[in-house]
């Protein structure tokens, strides 16, 4: 499998879906409600998309138990990372060093291998990324509120390499990209919806509820965005190196600091451009490789 003029566009795009969405969350009042607001409305699209392809192949349900059971973890984290950090400190952390992860569990699990100017492509965007989170416009937080926001990071980081490779061997033994995705969103988010209003309690629930009704007018948004963002990346992986897509896919990063620039008013730096020409460079030579 190779990396091909289309999939590499198609995963550019999926990476602009996924910044979008995690914007939105970082922007929310309610970082915990919101992440569950925009992952449980995936089941009203993804019905209706799952009758169409109908269920994946019997081989793959063991894969979406446990992706399923890993996303509950990786959205505790994500809300976390959120309310203590900035996207532009946050997101790169969490997204730069999986990819690392992944290519190493890849190498190991699936047997892919990747040539040296691959490996090349996928360290140099792992460090362009994480460039562009510690830089010093995203340092300007207090520090102990930082240090939270990296300590969540950190941990997703390692969460998002487990799914991504679970989710890599998933797609490939559902026969179907459209149907195993169509499957995750169905079981993957009312779960962390339910544990985050659990948490609430009886006193906090019916404000939580109000607030859910307020926020679903923009949430779904961010569903789509979701939705879409995944579909594309794992349909990619059924025709290149799991590592490869995953590495290409943090380039979403770029998208995310210029929507944390522009949008959420966080500060820009030549820090980050030094980081945002290291993570190119990593295209080219996934390209190449």
């Amino acid at each position: 499998m190779t990396l091909s003029g289309p999939v590499i566009l198609a995963v550019l795009f999926a990476a602009l879906l996924h910044a979008s969405w995690n914007a939105l969350i970082k922007s929310a009042p309610d970082k915990a409600l919101d992440t569950g607001l925009v992952h449980s409305i995936g089941v009203l699209f993804a019905l209706p998309l799952l009758a169409f392809t109908g269920l994946p192949d019997a081989a793959a349900w063991p894969y979406l138990a446990a992706s399923a059971l890993v996303h509950v973890a990786y959205y505790i984290a994500l809300a976390g990372a959120y309310q203590h950090g900035d996207l532009g400190l946050t997101y790169p952390v969490m997204r730069g060093t999986a990819p690392l992860l992944v290519a190493l569990g890849s190498h190991t699990l699936i047997g892919e291998r990747l040539s040296a100017t691959a490996w090349a492509g996928v360290v140099a965007v792992c460090v362009g990324v994480v460039v562009l989170g510690l830089s010093p416009a995203s340092m300007h937080a207090a520090r102990g509120s930082r240090n939270k926001a990296l300590r969540f990071a950190l941990f997703n980081a390692l969460v998002i390499a487990f799914y991504t490779v679970v989710d890599g061997l998933g797609v490939r033994a559902a026969g179907d990209a459209g149907a195993y995705v169509a499957a995750l969103f169905v079981i993957d988010g009312i779960p962390y919806l339910l544990l985050v209003l659990w948490r609430r309690g009886p006193a906090g629930r019916a404000a939580a509820m109000a607030y859910l009704a307020r926020r679903a007018r923009i949430a779904w948004l961010g569903t789509l965005a979701s939705l879409g963002s995944y579909a594309i990346a794992l349909w990619a992986m059924t025709r290149a190196p799991v590592a490869v897509v995953a590495a290409l896919r943090e380039t979403s990063v770029l998208f995310a600091v210029l929507i944390g620039v522009l949008w959420l008013r966080e500060p820009f730096g030549a820090h980050r451009a030094v980081g945002v020409v290291v993570i190119l460079a990593g295209v080219l030579a996934l390209r190449a490789g």
